[in-house]
């Protein structure tokens, strides 16, 4: 933490007071990244679910064929029954097992899904779903889409266990569109860069998500560092999101 020296005493002007208060601005980010979180988990079950089951059918997701070649069938099937074994009292769970026979369409078993089955389910696409989905959803290739998505988990698994997230690194740096004004790095910066990346509604993320961001560090400015959360200087104009993305330049 930024509170000791070298030598392991305390800064000077280091109170218990200020401690508290980092902690209580560190608690109110994760949960107003935690909803942001939310909405992009959300989308990407309906918009995953939705492609797969039109082009492959309900059940295509059991066919290997409509995946690439690193896609572990027997991890991916082992998985599945695992999550409706322990989800068989809910309700739709139970409905699926007792009427249909245990077969799940993949729009209702991808709410089984953890959010990095998600990621995982979206690296094994074939490559052109891929290309396809990450071009209309985030305007960007591919593989930075994997690497996006990759980091999404991460970051969604910290706000989930009431990690910290001020003055922390998150050991996987998320991939920098080709021609991007700013590279990025492994802060909670970058972090909540990638989610302006994901999120699908520009004007919502400028009036709520953005304006709220820039309200809480207002209102704990006297006791927090933006270095120690890997902000740069011209955070609010990198963070504004335009529609679509525009602002990423891909090759």
């Amino acid at each position: 933490m930024p509170f000791k020296q070298e030598d392991g005493t305390y800064k000077d002007g280091t109170t218990f007071e200020n401690v508290y208060r980092i902690y209580e601005f560190d608690r109110k980010l994760r949960n107003l990244v935690f909803g942001i979180v939310e909405e992009i988990e959300l989308m990407l079950r309906t918009q995953l679910s939705n492609y797969h089951s039109l082009k492959y059918g309900p059940l295509g997701y059991k066919d290997a064929n409509n995946f690439n070649k690193k896609h572990n069938v027997e991890r991916f099937e082992k998985h599945i029954k695992e999550a409706i074994k322990h989800n068989e009292k809910q309700f739709f769970v139970k409905h699926h097992i007792d009427k249909y026979n245990s077969e799940f369409p993949l729009w209702v078993v991808i709410e089984l899904f953890s959010t990095g089955e998600l990621s995982f389910f979206y690296s094994d696409m074939l490559r052109a779903d891929k290309k396809y989905l990450s071009q209309k959803l985030f305007n960007t290739t591919d593989d930075i889409a994997s690497s996006w998505l990759l980091c999404f988990t991460n970051i969604r698994n910290y706000c989930a266990h009431y990690s910290r997230l001020y003055y922390n690194k998150f050991g996987t740096i998320p991939a920098t569109p080709k021609d991007y004004p700013y590279k990025l790095k492994d802060r909670i910066f970058d972090y909540i860069l990638v989610l302006k990346f994901l999120y699908p509604d520009a004007n919502k993320w400028n009036i709520q998500f953005l304006i709220g961001l820039d309200n809480l560090i207002k209102e704990y400015d006297e006791v927090i560092d933006l270095y120690h959360l890997g902000f740069p200087k011209n955070w609010k104009t990198l963070l504004e999101k335009k529609d679509n993305n525009s602002d990423i330049v891909n090759s």
